[in-house]
Order: structure tokens, then sequence, then C-alpha cells
């Protein structure tokens, strides 16, 4: 289950997963898929923004201690603060904003969603409240990406 988790979060890493999710949806699935891509695409970025470019640097807390960690993977985390889960708030974000657009995409996003952020913890690369913290940004990241339109409207 650990390698399994471990290769979820390497293809997660730089979001190579989800791009690769929307590109397969903005391929074989028309109008509808041309769309869910774009929301998520726009989606993670702005949770990215928030939790990577903002939060990150507010929040400077240390990552879980390595001797909780029983497993070689703990030299390999990051060096950046561990709040908040900037993979999570991604996953999330990118799967809460293709869901409405595409249901069926968006229940297949959830599954590798799930496991990326399992595997932040497992990894010891975050705290479960770094995880939570992450997944709550990435719905804020996808509620403001499917609202932005009406925040602006045409004249």
């Amino acid at each position: 289950m650990a390698k399994a988790l471990s290769a979820v979060e390497e293809s997660a890493q730089n979001s190579k997963l989800w791009c690769a999710a929307a590109a397969a949806m903005a391929w074989r699935g028309g109008s509808r898929g041309r769309r869910a891509a774009a929301a998520g695409l726009v989606a993670m970025v702005v949770a990215q923004l928030a939790s990577n470019g903002l939060c990150k640097q507010l929040a400077d807390r240390p990552r879980p201690p390595a001797e909780w960690i029983p497993h070689d993977e703990v030299a390999d985390r990051p060096d950046s603060s561990s709040f908040p889960a900037g993979h999570t708030a991604a996953a999330v974000a990118f799967t809460a904003a293709v869901a409405p657009t595409w249901p069926a995409a968006g229940a297949l996003c959830a599954v590798p969603t799930a496991l990326v952020a399992v595997e932040r913890v497992q990894s010891g690369a975050h705290y479960p409240s770094d995880v939570a913290a992450g997944a709550a940004i990435g719905l804020a990241g996808a509620w403001l990406t499917r609202r932005a339109p009406a925040l602006f409207p045409r004249d």
C-alpha cells in the first residue's frame, strides 16, 4: 500500500497527474470535457497560489518529526512549511471543479485525490490538519473558479 501511495504522490508532483487528466478530458470529452478540464486547471492554479504562495509563507510550521515516520521516505520530505498541504489543495481543487461539469470524471478523479491526501500523512510530509487545511483551500479554489464568472457580469 505504501508503494502505491508513493507512486500516486510522485505522479502528482508538480501537478502532472492533473494536467494529464485535463488533457485526456479535453481530448475525449468533447465540449463538456474541455469545460471540465479548464475549470479543473484554473481551480488547481488558484488553490496552489493560495496554499503555496500565500499560506505556506504565513505559517512556518515544521514537518512532523522524523522519528514519527517508520520508513525511509522521511528523508525525501520538502523543506517548506508543512501547513497547508499544497498537493492536497491542488488535487481537491481540480476534482471539485471538474465534478459539477462532468460528474463521472469527477468521481474518477476522486480516487487519486484521496490517495494523495492519505499519502501526504503516511509519508510524514504533513500532519492530518495540514491535509484538512489543504482540502479546504482546494474546495475554496474550486468554488471561486465556478463563481468567478458571476462576480464579473457582462454588460
